[in-house]
């Protein structure tokens, strides 16, 4: 199925808890159902939105956690994405954030956009060696970016 491109600039949050765990969705493309993975939270930038509160935007509609632009510091890396996810193939100028955060008792998605809802099943708390032992990362530079989020957020990788 060829799909047509959509350039975005996403703003994205690896929340990373005090045992070096980073809080992943688990989801799959509407289009590929049967082929899950595992992703960090976050989205697209709106006009004249900063990357960091883009994702603290993201963090609150797709986990119903709240934190501020402020909360996160300096990004933990970049990269050029390319996948395909529902109507279209997107190509992704990402950048990610970390932030600490113990505690999910508030996480729900009820922020969810429609087409999100049905495709988002489940939040987790992942190691980056769990993840790659597990092979369900939505990308390749994905443990790269929760590696350097603990040692951002813990001094510890």
């Amino acid at each position: 199925m060829s799909r047509p491109v959509r350039h975005r600039t996403t703003g994205r949050v690896l929340p990373v808890n005090g045992n070096g765990e980073v809080l992943l969705l688990h989801g799959w493309d509407p289009v590929r159902p049967e082929a899950p993975y595992w992703f960090s939270i976050g989205g697209a930038a709106d006009h004249d939105e900063s990357l960091a509160a883009a994702a603290a935007r993201e963090m609150r509609e797709e986990t119903g956690l709240v934190i501020s632009a402020d909360d996160l510091g300096e990004p933990v890396g970049h990269e050029l994405a390319e996948f395909d996810w529902g109507f279209w193939h997107l190509v992704q100028d990402q950048t990610y954030f970390a932030v600490r955060l113990d505690d999910t008792a508030d996480l729900h998605f009820d922020g969810l956009e429609p087409l999100e809802r049905g495709t988002i099943d489940q939040a987790a708390w992942w190691t980056p060696d769990a993840l790659d032992a597990d092979g369900s990362a939505a990308n390749e530079q994905l443990t790269t970016m929760m590696r350097a989020a603990v040692r951002q957020i813990l001094g510890e990788a």
